[in-house]
């Protein structure tokens, strides 16, 4: 009989010699029985792919809030006083501030036999200081986010063909 193959029907060198059935009449009185056991492997091949689980929608909306605005402002005004010195000097004063009077000479020149100064008046000048609170209406934008999750579309099942 012939030698056993392999399974492509090929033989190779490397092939071990295993006995089968007529081998082992052959053999004589002595029977001996063995089997030929192949071995198996499995391999797993991982893969993988995207799967939308859910969807979120974000907007954001712009509140409008009315307040009022407070300060305290400072308005200043001057008050102008003349007050007359017809007074002859030797030079020119000089301006000074006495208080919160700020004086500021104002001087004539007068032709006579000899040139004389004389101080014809002071203007003073009073500063007063006022505050005053005032509230001004002022618009302020205030955003905020609403965000809202969505369900997946769910497949549909077979055979449904509406929209």
């Amino acid at each position: 009989m012939s030698e056993p193959t392999s399974p492509s029907g090929m033989h190779t060198a490397d092939e071990e010699h295993v006995p089968v059935l007529d081998d082992s009449l052959r053999s004589g009185a002595r029977a001996v029985s063995e089997e030929v056991i192949p071995l198996v492997e499995e391999t797993a091949i991982v893969g993988k792919r995207e799967v939308i689980t859910g969807r979120v929608r974000v907007q954001t909306v712009t509140d409008v809030i009315e307040e009022l605005a407070r300060a305290d402002v400072q308005r200043e005004t001057v008050d102008v006083t003349r007050v007359p010195i017809d007074r002859i000097v030797e030079t020119a004063p000089e301006i000074r501030t006495e208080g919160d009077v700020t004086i500021v000479p104002a001087l004539e020149e007068v032709l006579v036999v000899e040139k004389r100064l004389v101080l014809k008046e002071e203007v003073h000048i009073r500063r007063r200081v006022e505050s005053e609170a005032v509230e001004v209406p002022v618009t302020l934008r205030k955003q905020r986010a609403i965000v809202e999750r969505l369900v997946p579309d769910a497949p549909k099942p077979d055979g449904d063909t509406s929209s």
